[in-house]
């Protein structure tokens, strides 16, 4: 089955495309010029997600191993939206800060930026848990090591990240004898369990304030993890990412500091942007990086 969504005119299509190759042994997912092929588990079926970027359009074709019943379709419509980032329109921000002396000339020098969504709500939670406190590149090799223990091969070779059900299998030796910390393991393998019994819903449609409430209950999920997930599963627009290290290091040179600010001053400096935190969060990422789009 095929899908065509349009694009903006402003479609930056580099972007999204760095952001899926982060892996460059492209287990889960494989880019190449103008296009992404990704795997992901939907519903217990493996599914790959082949997408061609043209102008005004892109091209995405579902090849899933299995039947899909029309729930498992909205969520692959859904995971769609999510790799091609257009779950958040980012001219609202621009508007919002064309006056502002302090993110408005970053903003101008990257008009069209966007948040890529992780493909399912799950995989941005795992993948927030997977990174935190470790560096990029260990991240991205666990990240690996998580997708080859949990997840499954579609029949083209490529594999699919993981559902709930997948990873609640496990067992913690799994993960933590290939360089998962214990905490970690403990934390991924939480998740998935409360996830998989029902326990705890991963509806997008969820109010935030309650959802971050349920989030964080879960021994092992902090602050910083829930705007994460927020930002990567969910495309919350108001994501207050005052815990980390990147954003506090992008005020630090806008700000022509010696020091990076701390955490309260941060959310500080952050809450001039509400109701548009997130895209502020994208912008100052991609500040440090130019002109890659974004370090997380």
């Amino acid at each position: 089955m095929t899908r065509s969504i349009p694009l903006p005119d402003d479609y930056r299509s580099d972007d999204i495309l760095a952001f899926h190759s982060r892996d460059r042994e492209a287990l889960a997912e494989k880019v190449q010029p103008q296009r992404i092929r990704k795997g992901v588990l939907i519903d217990g079926v493996p599914v790959l997600l082949d997408v061609a970027l043209a102008s005004g359009a892109a091209r995405c074709t579902v090849d899933a191993d299995g039947v899909l019943t029309p729930a498992a379709l909205d969520q692959v419509d859904d995971a769609l939206l999510n790799i091609l980032a257009l779950r958040i329109d980012p001219a609202p921000f621009l508007n919002a800060v064309r006056a502002d002396t302090l993110l408005g000339p970053v903003v101008q020098r990257q008009r069209g930026l966007r948040i890529v969504q992780s493909a399912t709500i799950f995989e941005a939670l795992t993948w927030a848990i997977i990174g935190q406190q470790i560096n990029l590149t260990f991240a991205i090799a666990l990240r690996r090591t998580f997708i080859a223990q949990a997840g499954r091969a579609h029949a083209s070779g490529l594999w699919c990240y993981p559902e709930a059900a997948d990873v609640a299998r496990l067992a913690p030796e799994e993960l933590t004898t290939r360089k998962f910390s214990r905490a970690k393991a403990d934390t991924l393998l939480r998740l998935a369990r409360l996830v998989d019994s029902g326990s705890l819903v991963l509806d997008r449609s969820a109010d935030v304030a309650q959802l971050s409430a349920a989030l964080l209950a879960v021994k092992g999920i902090g602050p910083w993890t829930v705007n994460y997930a927020l930002l990567r599963g969910y495309g919350y627009a108001d994501c207050s990412l005052h815990g980390d290290v990147a954003i506090r290091a992008a005020f630090q040179l806008l700000l022509g500091e010696e020091a990076k600010p701390d955490i309260a001053r941060t959310e500080a400096l952050l809450a001039r942007y509400a109701p548009h935190r997130t895209m502020a969060a994208a912008h100052l990422w991609a500040s440090l990086h130019p002109p890659t789009t974004e370090n997380a």
